[in-house]
C-alpha cells in the first residue's frame, strides 16, 4: 500500500515485460522452441505493450525523458508491432500468402540506430546493470536488424539470441532490486552507478 499521494516507479514492471521478451526471443532464436510458439508469443507481445505503454506515460510524466521514451517506443514497436507481425506471419505461412518481411529490418534498423545514439544518456543516468540492459539490446538489435534485412545470415541468430537472455536477465536483476531495494530500505540488490559521470 503506498503511504504518499504520488504514483510509485513503474520500471520494475516494464522491466518484466521487457525481459519476457528477451528471453521468449532468445528461445526462437536460438531454436529452443518450436515456430509454431509464433502465436503465442504474439499475444505474450501484446500482453507486454499494455505494461510497457503505461510505464512510459507514467515515466514520461515524471520527467524521465530517456527512460519514458524508450519504454514509449519499446511498447509500439517491440511489443504491439512484434506481436502483431508474428501472429499475422504465421497465419500468413499457413494460408500461403507472399510477404516480403525484409521491411521488418529496415524498421528494426531505426530502432537500433536510436537505441545506439540513446546509450549514452544511460550511462550517464542510469546504474550500471541497466545500462548493461540497453548495451545488450544494443548487440542483440544489430543482429536481428541486420538479419531480417538480409544483410546477415541467419547462423548470427545464436548471438542475438544470448545477448537478448543476457539483456532480460539483467532486465529482471534491476526490476527486482527497486522492488526489494525499496521495500526494505536498504541495499538488497545492488545498484552500481552509473558508467560516465
Amino acid at each position: 500500500m503506498s503511504e504518499h499521494g504520488g504514483w510509485a516507479n513503474p520500471a520494475p514492471a516494464g522491466l518484466v515485460a521487457l525481459a519476457i521478451a528477451c528471453f521468449t526471443f532468445y528461445a526462437i532464436l536460438s531454436g529452443t522452441v518450436d515456430h509454431s510458439c509464433i502465436p503465442l508469443l504474439g499475444i505474450w507481445l501484446i500482453g507486454g505493450f499494455f505494461v510497457q505503454v503505461i510505464v512510459a506515460i507514467i515515466e514520461l510524466n515524471h520527467g524521465n525523458l530517456t527512460g519514458g521514451n524508450v519504454f514509449l517506443f519499446f511498447s509500439a514497436f517491440f511489443m504491439l508491432v512484434g506481436g502483431l507481425e508474428f501472429i499475422l506471419k504465421y497465419f500468413a505461412s499457413l494460408n500461403g500468402w507472399v510477404i516480403d518481411a525484409h521491411i521488418d529490418g529496415w524498421a528494426w534498423l531505426v530502432l537500433w540506430i536510436t537505441l545506439i545514439l540513446w546509450t549514452p544518456a544511460y550511462l550517464k543516468q542510469s546504474p550500471a546493470i541497466m545500462s548493461l540492459v540497453v548495451l545488450s539490446l544494443d548487440i542483440a538489435v544489430f543482429f536481428v536488424a541486420f538479419m531480417d534485412i538480409g544483410w546477415l545470415g541467419h547462423q548470427y541468430s545464436p548471438i542475438a539470441a544470448y545477448f537478448l537472455l543476457i539483456g532480460g536477465i539483467l532486465g529482471i536483476w534491476v526490476a527486482s532490486a527497486i522492488i526489494l531495494n525499496t521495500a526494505f530500505g536498504k541495499t538488497v540488490l545492488p545498484m552500481p552507478g552509473p558508467f560516465l559521470k
